[in-house]
């Protein structure tokens, strides 16, 4: 991707932001000292690297067991594989198929 301001094609966009995240990107804008502008195309960028390339930070599949299961069993860290086997079952038995 070119760095020259004429080699791109740019498109304005609109956005509203409440207070607290204009606030942000404010702040943002400040303390690197690039315009809102890059500051939300970098925040693009970003979002898109995490979100489309399937990077996903270390931990992430924690957050599917966390709050998954109400009184679940006092084994969970010896059987966390079985639990979250039959769990995954369930859903997926819960599913009707496309038809």
């Amino acid at each position: 991707m070119s760095k020259k301001g004429g080699d791109r094609v740019k498109e304005p966009v609109q956005v509203y932001l409440d207070r607290q995240d204009a606030a942000i990107l404010s702040n943002l804008a400040k303390q690197t000292g690039q315009s809102k502008a890059e500051v939300l195309r970098r925040a693009i960028r970003q979002l898109a690297q995490q979100e489309l390339t399937g990077t996903k930070k270390p931990g992430w599949s924690f957050e599917v067991l966390i709050g998954s299961m109400d009184d679940g069993p006092t084994d969970m860290a010896e059987r966390h594989d079985f639990y979250l086997a039959q769990h995954l079952e369930k859903r997926l038995r819960g599913r009707t198929r496309p038809g």
